[in-house]
């Protein structure tokens, strides 16, 4: 009963657009102050939740990602892109695809993705005879590449609360990332058809060679990042450390970033940071009530008597994160969630690395969904159109997302194949 009022008043909450960290962290306070607990207990939990040395990382791979967006790499990656498929038909769509695969290995978030590259993007599509809702889908599909391609934010905190490896889980992602982008672009494929009125832009050789040479040091940055994590040259705190640094010069360099954009960006990444932290400590609360309250030893009963099928436990676990995903911050589903599904999973024999990709991924299509939907409301904001114009303009290019999902199901081997070829 103590949980179902808690879940209720959790819920509650939620509705009235309370923000998640305090949605969590208002029921939870008021449990121990019911069970006649220390609030002292409180903060030693929200304090230890967060005195992570693997969660380091979080505030260098927030920093690397704002660093890019304020270098303008995103505007250098999207006039290689056009220059290479600017003539073919669609090619504004494979643009979008293309330039969010490759901001995806600097940024590691989809909300910077979708914000950054929206303002580019979609005005050159309307004024390029591309619908809007087009235009607005398959921004908001492919900044979902993001959290998936390495370096992923969400990855380290699911490798920091699952305790395995960052770099096993940064490798096991790669080719799920690479599958959602052959997929969307088949969607845009499909949809261009349906649109006769698009324009296409000409070819130039010099043009390509121009932009090329603009992408060189952008292209550099997942070699400096993966390159060190996978070769054991750096951990990935270090690599995100080095990563920033490099953005760094690579802004000076370029004369996008000034001494006085600094003040900005750090201001910007302390507040990006922090609202992650706040989300992982008042979780790591809720997530000490449910513990105590057995909801994980009845959970795991329930699912273990529904089920003693490893590719069946993955099914339920992807079904529950996309409806969590719809309302709730993934941030917050993995640190409540982890602890409790990560023991059915041992048990059945389940890889943790595919749990884990499999959860991110499905967390991540929930960015695109209401009533949460950050994605959406960032597009919506950018773009000054209804919050309900972006999710019809999204839902064509879910449906490859959910197909990546079933294949990480059934093929298991597309996430454990490159980090066992790596010795990770």
């Amino acid at each position: 009963m103590t949980v179902a009022l808690l879940l209720a008043a959790i819920g509650l909450l939620l509705l009235l657009r309370v923000p998640v960290a305090f949605a969590f962290l208002g029921p939870g306070l008021s449990y121990l102050v019911l069970t006649d607990q220390s609030l002292g207990l409180a903060m030693r939990l929200i304090t230890n939740a967060t005195a992570s040395f693997p969660l380091l990382a979080v505030p260098l791979f927030v920093l690397l990602g704002v660093m890019a967006n304020h270098a303008g790499i995103a505007d250098r990656l999207f006039d290689f892109a056009l220059a290479l498929f600017g003539r073919v038909r669609g090619g504004l769509g494979y643009v979008s695809v293309g330039v969010s695969l490759g901001f995806s290995w600097m940024s590691g978030s989809a909300v910077a993705d979708a914000a950054a590259l929206s303002k580019v993007e979609i005005p050159t599509m309307l004024r390029n005879g591309y619908s809007r809702r087009f235009g607005l889908g398959v921004v908001g599909a492919s900044a979902l590449i993001a959290p998936v391609m390495p370096p992923s934010i969400p990855a380290v905190i699911y490798a920091g609360i699952a305790a395995v490896s960052t770099g096993a889980l940064f490798a096991a992602s790669v080719i799920p990332a690479l599958l959602m982008g052959a997929g969307l672009c088949v969607v845009v494929f499909w949809m261009v058809r349906r649109q006769p009125d698009i324009v296409h832009t000409g070819f130039s050789w010099s043009r390509l060679g121009q932009t090329g040479k603009r992408v060189l040091g952008p292209a550099l940055a997942p070699v400096i990042i993966l390159g060190g994590i996978l070769g054991g040259v750096f951990t990935p705190t270090e690599a995100a450390a080095v990563g920033a640094f490099y953005m760094l010069v690579l802004g000076f360099c370029y004369r996008t970033l000034h001494l006085r954009d600094l003040p900005r960006i750090f201001s910007e990444t302390v507040m990006t940071t922090a609202a992650i932290m706040l989300i992982v400590s008042s979780a790591s609360l809720l997530g000490y009530v449910l513990a105590r309250e057995r909801v994980p030893q009845e959970l795991s009963e329930l699912v273990l008597g529904l089920t003693d099928n490893g590719t069946v436990f993955l099914l339920l676990v992807a079904a529950l994160m996309l409806v969590l995903g719809t309302v709730i911050d993934p941030t917050a589903v993995l640190v409540l969630v982890v602890p409790i599904l990560m023991p059915i999973g041992l048990r059945l024999d389940v890889d943790p690395i595919v749990l884990g990709v499999l959860m991110i991924l499905s967390l991540m299509i929930g960015l695109l969904t209401p009533p949460v939907g950050t994605v959406l409301y960032v597009l919506s904001s950018t773009m000054e159109v209804p919050v309900g114009e972006v999710f019809k303009g999204s839902l064509p290019f879910i449906v490859p997302l959910v197909a990546v999902c079933a294949a990480i199901i059934v093929f298991p081997g597309f996430v454990t194949w490159l980090p066992t070829q790596l010795g990770l």
